[in-house]
């Protein structure tokens, strides 16, 4: 069944795309011998990659060819797959048909789109299957940081397509707006680290201003690990956004989504340093989980069952951050551990997921015949749907 694509207006292409600016030369050369020898060979022109992933960049391919070529495009046959389907190794991804005279220019930006993708789409697949294990847990997406902003936009809408994949309802997050552009999501955020440091370290009266002066609909998420004490640190903003609350006739500005756990990965929560005996509890580990969560139920079993206080700190989550992949995820899964959510970076973008385009084909006659470069064959794949 057809399957809507992504609308190619929202790539804004880069009109240079069609002059051949951002191409390989070699293919820009291609077809300047090929238009002035006018010869006009009609190809198969064939797409793939060497591992299991989770395929994307497919619509913006396309949508770079139709907005580079215009009305040319038409003159071509494409047959292609569906961002965020399941693809083996060698499997075709993208197969054109037509005037190689027309599109040979275009093959680096496509090659290029759907390495990048499909890397991150592949990661955020691994991830959030790690991530519902046991249950369902939002995987926020906190990449943006590692690399250049021009790429925000593709792999938010990436982050998307893997996500969908495996939860019927898109769960967690992107931390830019530029992330969401694609597919209509808005950014999210806790408080961070530089606005803390605003307030001289003052966790507090950080977490407070947020409150007051965020948008109400903004999830207040406290991130706890400033001074290194993140048991400590998580009871005392708790206390003051419980306070506030109740201050103010329970306003929603000051309910405390939750606390995120970002400690680095070179130090030892003060929490845990008893069980440095026993290992090196660096980073965001079970224990230091365990402790918070330990404390916050603490807190909530202080106050009688039914009371706003019990329901308050019963509610609050605890979201992780900091070095987490897929494999450390399903460590804190298959612990069955109180974590709320979570926050994932840099391995979004880890591995390499490089995609070949081959002629295999060439008509003439009226009938195709194998044209390729020795070890290249053509690869049909009945999964493949005609893109209009």
């Amino acid at each position: 069944m057809t399957r809507a694509r992504l609308d190619p207006s929202v790539l804004r292409v880069d009109p240079r795309v069609a002059e051949g600016y951002y191409t390989d030369e070699y293919f820009n050369r291609t077809r300047h011998v090929l238009q002035a020898a006018n010869h006009h060979p009609i190809v198969r022109w064939q797409v793939f990659q060497k591992q299991k992933a989770t395929v994307c960049g497919i619509d913006e391919a396309i949508g770079i060819m139709k907005v580079a070529m215009g009305d040319d495009f038409r003159k071509l046959d494409v047959f292609a797959l569906y961002d965020g389907d399941r693809i083996d190794p060698h499997e075709t991804v993208l197969l054109v048909e037509g005037d190689l005279a027309l599109f040979s220019h275009l093959e680096t930006v496509v090659l290029g789109a759907l390495a990048r993708r499909t890397r991150v789409a592949t990661n955020v697949y691994r991830t959030v299957r790690a991530a519902c294990h046991v249950t369902p847990k939002p995987v926020l997406f906190f990449p943006a940081r590692f690399d250049i902003y021009q790429a925000q936009a593709g792999d938010g809408y990436a982050y998307d397509v893997a996500v969908q994949r495996i939860v019927a309802e898109s769960q967690g997050g992107v931390s830019t707006q530029a992330q969401g552009a694609w597919w209509g999501s808005r950014a999210i955020g806790t408080i961070p680290h530089q606005l803390e440091a605003g307030y001289a370290g003052d966790l507090v009266k950080a977490t407070l201003v947020f409150a007051e002066y965020t948008d109400p609909d903004v999830k207040r998420v406290a991130l706890v690990d400033y001074h290194n004490d993140s048991v400590t640190t998580s009871l005392d903003v708790a206390d003051a956004m419980l306070g506030r609350f109740l201050e103010t006739n329970h306003d929603e500005r000051y309910r405390l989504f939750a606390v995120r756990l970002d400690t680095s990965g070179t130090l030892v929560d003060q929490a845990v340093i008893p069980e440095m005996e026993l290992f090196k509890p660096t980073g965001v580990n079970p224990v230091l989980v365990r402790k918070v969560y330990e404390a916050l139920k603490a807190r909530a079993a202080a106050h009688p069952e039914g009371t706003a206080e019990r329901e308050y700190y019963d509610n609050i989550g605890i979201i992780v951050s900091g070095g987490f992949t897929p494999e450390k995820i399903l460590e804190f899964e298959q612990l069955n551990l109180p974590v709320a959510a979570y926050g994932v970076g840099s391995s979004m973008f880890a591995g390499q997921f490089d995609f070949t385009a081959d002629v295999v084909g060439l008509r003439g006659d009226g009938e195709w015949r194998h044209e390729a470069k020795v070890g290249r064959k053509y690869r049909p794949n009945p999964r493949l749907e005609k893109v209009e």
